[in-house]
């Protein structure tokens, strides 16, 4: 039988779904196990979360992960990121990006190595060394985890540091957008299914803005630590983005903000914020599905973000969601000189 253990990792299960002629009939669901409880365990299938009961369950295993995504489906996705997020100071070496905007943030301050630079391996970090030396900033190199391998081997042989890794994750949008089943009368489970209210109607609505509010702004800037003209660019100069909002009596409650890239196909998820005293009233999930709502009538079919994977709790959230791993990459940063 499965354990907390397994929470986070891909399983098949096989419940039983019936009787037929005294014999029991089955149904097999495959997906990434994201919450385990005494009396049922939610699964995030291709199709959909699916919630079983463990009364229900007839065999449950762990199985091997899906294939690693392909390099070109890596590339897609950085470049839709860099898209969702964009420097206003850029460069290149060949294909790579080079992007700096005041050191506001990690990934608008770093090279991003996908595709061919256009000259040797250790030609393209001295490079990268001169420009952001030119630009008065440390140099910096986010590097796709496993497509940037060999760019790491070459930064590790000149002490580069790492920042915590970083994963990013994505999720079709029709399964951030399929309601949770509520227990029937009859469930075994005591209380409200979970994410209850996050529900429309259950909470306070979520407002969709195109230009951030001053309040939001302040969020942001508490987050990051502070907000330089860069930050306003990375933030606005999006063709298709929406900033969303939560208010109860008067107070901002939570706030995120969505984009549309990658020539559409993309939702870009980052800055998702609850305030301290509203936390664990199901408001993160509330703004996340109203972004998704909005992207996915922009025409986008699946969503990403960012999270670093040593912020357990947002981790957490995002894997009940329905969120997975696509890759994962890491900030290196070049020593003192």
């Amino acid at each position: 039988m499965l354990r907390q253990q397994d929470v986070g990792h891909r399983i098949v299960v096989r419940r039983i779904v019936g009787i037929r002629e005294g014999r029991p009939l089955f149904s097999d669901a495959l997906g990434e196990l994201v919450e385990l409880s005494e009396t049922h365990l939610t699964i995030a299938t291709a199709q959909g979360r699916v919630r079983v009961p463990v009364a229900e369950v007839h065999r449950a295993k762990r199985v091997p992960p899906t294939r690693r995504p392909t390099a070109s489906a890596v590339v897609e996705l950085e470049l839709a990121a860099d898209e969702a997020w964009p420097a206003p100071v850029r460069g290149r070496l060949g294909d790579w990006l080079l992007r700096s905007a005041d050191g506001w943030t990690g990934r608008a301050n770093s090279a991003l190595p996908v595709g061919d630079p256009d000259r040797p391996l250790p030609a393209a970090v001295d490079a990268i060394e001169r420009w952001y030396a030119g630009h008065g900033q440390p140099a910096m190199v986010n590097t796709p985890l496993p497509l940037a391998v060999p760019v790491g081997a070459e930064l590790d042989a000149r002490g580069w540091t790492a920042r915590p890794l970083t994963l990013v994750q994505t999720v079709p949008l029709t399964t951030l957008l399929t309601p949770e089943p509520r227990p029937g009368p009859a469930s075994p489970g005591p209380g409200p299914a979970p994410h209850d209210a996050d529900r429309a109607g259950d909470g306070p609505p979520v407002a969709l803005d195109v230009v951030p509010s001053e309040e939001w702004l302040a969020v942001a800037a508490g987050r990051k630590g502070g907000l330089p003209d860069s930050a306003r660019h990375i933030l606005t100069a999006v063709a298709r983005v929406r900033f969303a909002q939560v208010y109860a009596d008067g107070r901002l409650l939570a706030t995120g903000r969505g984009t549309v890239t990658g020539q559409g196909r993309w939702l870009g998820l980052s800055l998702i914020e609850v305030t301290p005293s509203a936390r664990r009233q199901g408001l993160a999930a509330r703004v996340v599905r109203a972004l998704a709502a909005w992207g996915a009538a922009e025409g986008a079919t699946h969503a990403f973000l960012q999270v670093e994977q040593r912020n357990t709790g947002a981790v957490a959230l995002y894997r009940k969601l329905g969120f997975t791993t696509h890759h994962t990459y890491l900030t290196r940063v070049a020593p003192p000189t």
